[in-house]
This record gives C-alpha cells, sequence and structure tokens, in this order.
C-alpha cells in the first residue's frame, strides 16, 4: 500500500527534538530546548505525592479540576483586576500547545485567513493549515522584534479570522505593552476577527515591566482566547499542564474539541497545582526576580564572548548575534557549537516562514549557575 498523502507535506520533526537529540548524541549542554535543568518547589513535588497516594488517580472533569479552575479565576483576578467565570470560562488542558490547537480549530474554518507574526512558535502554522486556514505570516521588527502596525493594518481583511499574538516573546524575549494591544484592538475592530493570545511566560518579564495580558483590554477580552502554562512557571515543562481563559460563547466551542482531543488532564497533578497556587501564591510573584537574576548572569558570563546580546526583555530566552563568530548559516552555526563545542542552541530561521538574512541564535537560560558558566566558557574561547 502507498503511504497516504500527508496533510502536512512541509513539516518535519520539530527543531526543539532535532537540536535536544544531537545534543545528548554529541554530549552537549542543552542550552536548545526551553526546559530547566533544575526541579520544581519542593512542596509541589510533595502535594502531587499526596495526591497520588490519596486516591486522585482517575478521571477529573473533562473542563478540569473544580478547585483549580476556582484557584486560576482568582489568580486572573489578583493579576490583572478580571473576573472570569472557573465553570464556563476556564478550560484545563494538556499543556498550552493542546490549548493552542484547540483554540485555532475552535474557530478557524476552511478559507479564513490566520495572522502569524514571524519569528513565530511552531506549533501555531500546522495547527492553522490542519484547520483548513491559511497562514499569514509577517514578520516582526528586528532589532527590538515589534510589531508592524502599517504592514497588518494592510493585511487585515474580510476573511481574516485570527491574529496570534505571543508575549512575552518566543523566540525573542520581547513583550508587548499595553498601548500595543490597544493599537491591535483598534486595527481589527472593523472586522470579525479573534485573538488567540499565547502567554505562557506571563511571570517571565524583566527590568520593571508588567506583563499586558489580553483579559485585561476591554476590547479585545471579550473575542480573545487568552493560554497560560504551568510547566513554565513550576519548572515542571513534562507535566503539560495549561488553560485557557475566554468569554463563554468561545469557551463553549472550544471544549467541542477539547473533549475530543485529550479530553482531559492529569489527576493528580491538577489537585496538587491547586493546593499549591492557594498555599504558595509567592512563587509566581517572585519568578521575574528569579529569572532576571539567570539572565544578567549569562549576560555578564557572556561579555569576553564576541556574540552581541540586547537582554531579553521576558521569557528565559535569550537571542544572540553571531556575525563576529561566523558567516555559516543559522542552521550551520548550530549543528557546528553543537557538535564541536559542545553547546547546543537553536537557529532562529525555524520560526520563519521566510527567513531573513541575519545570524541569530536562541540560548534558554533557565538552567543552573553551573550550567550556565560551563556554556559560557566554551562560547568565549571561540
Amino acid at each position: 500500500m502507498r503511504s497516504p498523502e500527508s496533510k502536512l507535506p512541509g513539516v518535519g520533526t520539530t527543531i526543539f527534538t532535532v537540536m535536544s537529540r544531537l545534543a545528548e548524541d554529541c554530549g552537549a549542554i542543552n542550552l536548545s530546548q526551553g526546559f530547566p535543568d533544575f526541579q520544581p518547589p519542593g512542596e509541589l513535588l510533595d502535594l502531587v505525592s499526596h495526591h497520588l497516594k490519596a486516591g486522585r488517580n482517575q478521571y477529573p472533569p473533562m473542563i478540569g479540576v473544580a478547585s483549580l479552575r476556582e484557584e486560576i479565576a482568582g489568580k486572573l483576578a489578583g493579576l490583572y483586576g478580571v473576573q472570569t467565570d472557573p465553570d464556563t470560562e476556564i478550560t484545563v488542558t494538556s499543556g498550552a500547545t493542546e490549548a493552542l490547537f484547540c483554540a485555532i480549530h475552535a474557530i478557524v474554518r476552511a478559507g479564513d485567513e490566520v495572522i502569524v507574526f514571524d519569528p513565530a512558535y511552531d506549533s501555531y502554522d500546522p495547527a492553522i493549515r490542519l484547520a483548513g486556514g491559511t497562514p499569514v505570516h509577517i514578520p516582526l521588527l528586528a532589532p527590538g522584534f515589534e510589531p508592524d502596525w502599517e504592514r497588518i493594518r494592510s493585511s487585515l481583511n474580510q476573511r481574516t479570522r485570527l491574529v496570534i499574538v505571543n508575549t512575552p516573546h518566543n523566540p525573542t524575549g520581547a513583550v508587548l505593552t499595553e498601548e500595543d494591544l490597544g493599537l491591535l484592538a483598534d486595527l481589527i475592530a472593523p472586522y470579525r476577527t479573534y485573538v488567540l493570545s499565547d502567554e505562557v511566560y506571563e511571570h517571565i518579564v524583566f527590568d520593571g515591566r508588567r506583563h499586558a495580558s489580553v483579559l485585561a483590554n476591554e476590547a479585545l477580552a471579550p473575542r480573545s482566547f487568552a493560554v497560560f502554562s504551568f510547566g513554565k512557571t513550576y519548572h515542571a515543562t513534562g507535566w503539560k499542564v495549561g488553560y485557557c481563559a475566554a468569554p463563554a460563547a468561545l469557551t463553549a466551542e472550544f471544549r467541542r474539541v477539547h473533549q475530543f482531543n485529550t479530553f482531559t488532564t492529569t489527576t493528580p497533578l491538577q489537585y496538587a497545582l491547586a493546593d499549591y497556587l492557594a498555599q504558595c501564591p509567592g512563587h509566581y510573584l517572585d519568578l521575574p526576580d528569579f529569572y532576571q537574576r539567570k539572565r544578567d548572569l549569562f549576560l555578564q558570563l557572556m561579555e569576553r564572548s564576541r556574540f552581541r546580546l540586547t537582554p531579553s526583555a521576558g521569557t528565559y530566552f535569550q537571542l544572540a548575534d553571531y556575525s563576529d563568530v561566523s558567516d555559516l548559516p543559522d542552521a550551520e552555526m548550530a549543528r557546528w557549537l553543537t557538535k564541536e563545542h559542545g553547546v547546543a542552541v537553536i537557529p532562529v530561521s525555524a520560526f520563519y516562514e521566510d527567513p531573513p538574512k541575519t545570524r541569530f541564535i536562541r540560548f534558554c537560560f533557565a538552567k543552573e549557575s553551573a550550567t550556565l558558566t560551563e556554556a559560557a566558557e566554551r562560547l568565549s574561547d571561540l
């Protein structure tokens, strides 16, 4: 029997899988894929153990454990001053990527256009295409990676069903402001266009900045899905627990997809996260300072290298311009650094539909100080 015709013929293995596998094969320090090399909080691990042993091991509700949804609603109210109904407007998901997929498939139909800002997280485009939509890629403006408002204005039309924003932004670390969200709201006001806001790094913002959520924008909130991640917040990316907050009508459509995708999410983790949110809210409040110390350490360690780094405004990623080190294309540069110098990174071109002629690679600094020190020493010898 012949192989079936692919629905995603241009899609291969994700760059994250490729580079992490190469790092493992080469014994390299892995600053590529975005996961910490340290453990989640001990109290949270104890709560997971407690709920495992307490028998919380069967199916939870499809929409998520009630206590967790209630804690999420309280957190959103405290941080962004918004009221969300935990029963009709919050859904717990098996990671943020599942939430992104469900939101796209809930709203995008065949022939719809979806605006995506490059460099973009690589799950957006395939999910749009699987839904029958057409991705419209608009590059962010380097070197600050700000939105190109004039190009956005000219790209909007009656077929624009969805705009996907990501703040803080992976891979660049750029952060949208409340003014940016206001401009977006004004531009899409004449259209029946929805917004999907990927806010998984909401707590990782630096230098006194504040995260601007679509939920707090009165014009955008009624037409927006906002997606968040517990894995990013609690150093537990392998748990794959996230959530989506959206108005009741949008949530109803979201859940139609979610229930036939993963249906629900690991039970003891949900109960543990609910308890930890109630008992230790200081964790996410302290996260900006925690990761800023790691960012600043990495920047300091890299000062004697020939890489040029502009401090990341958010996330636990740091871009570096390697123009003074090599003229290799970034994918080749990433492989060379991994194989020959023992440091795995991500080539930024992997996040573009049409990569520009720039020389950027992405480091993940969610690592122990010793890991960052050893990596910087190897990079500074180039």
